[in-house]
């Protein structure tokens, strides 16, 4: 791994490239992903990331971690910059600094395939064993709803559709966008996604840096605003067939 660039030289972003390292989770997809065939971290928050880059001259190398691990590697110096499926919740936000929203969705329902009931909320599955994805900006608001029995933490969504499927949880939660993307590319005969779900807590996708790097902040804005208006953001979203809005 090479070493992390000096925190100095972020705020020097268009006078010399720089070589950024980026954070991605390899079980994020569509928004980051391991791709099997390449060995590389895809997907719709690397490219996003990547023209990013080429509109503020800095290059990306991308660092695969845990979705937990993200914030302490940025803390910590081992990255500089977050690009996955994070939202700048509050919490979050009292130890990074976000970009704007660059998309915005919620969470999805899964059950087991046998369990044909309607479930339009959360409400509808008062007093389930239910899991969520930890480091989730839902899993705690889940926690407290006080509508479950039962609110397990799982490291992926991957062992979430495991324990829905052995009958070990009532109803999982994930990603709404990953959802449907693994269940629109897999066969999960023992489960089934609710497509009628309305999501309990939707909130945006941004871009996280160290505190302190405001400039980087207000250069990556400036971009990300240009990408919007210009149409660049919504042609990674259609290669990832992710809609222009979400929830």
């Amino acid at each position: 791994m090479m070493a992390a660039a000096p925190a100095a030289s972020l705020n020097g972003i268009g006078k010399a490239e720089t070589l950024m390292q980026v954070g991605s989770t390899p079980t994020g997809v569509p928004f980051t992903f391991l791709d099997t065939a390449s060995g590389t971290i895809q997907g719709m928050m690397v490219d996003l990331i990547h023209a990013v880059g080429d509109d503020l001259n800095f290059k990306v190398q991308i660092q695969p971690m845990g979705f937990s691990s993200l914030i302490p590697a940025l803390t910590s110096g081992k990255i500089e910059i977050i690009s996955a499926a994070m939202s700048a919740s509050p919490e979050r936000a009292k130890v990074v600094d976000f970009t704007d929203q660059v998309y915005a969705y919620g969470e999805g329902a899964i059950v087991p395939s046998e369990d044909k009931a309607a479930y339009p909320s959360i409400q509808a599955m008062q007093g389930y064993r239910v899991g969520a994805q930890v480091g989730t900006r839902y899993l705690d608001l889940l926690q407290k709803s006080g509508v479950f029995s039962e609110v397990r933490s799982y490291e992926t969504i991957a062992d979430i559709i495991t324990d829905v499927a052995a009958g070990r949880l009532q109803a999982g939660f994930g990603d709404g966008p990953i959802l449907g993307y693994q269940f629109s590319h897999a066969s999960y005969p023992k489960v089934r996604l609710v497509g009628e779900y309305k999501p309990f807590v939707v909130g945006p996708v941004n871009i996280g840096v160290r505190k302190g790097q405001e400039a980087l902040v207000t250069r990556m804005n400036a971009t990300i605003a240009k990408f919007k208006s210009d149409g660049t953001l919504a042609k990674i979203l259609a290669k990832w067939n992710l809609p222009a809005s979400a929830s």
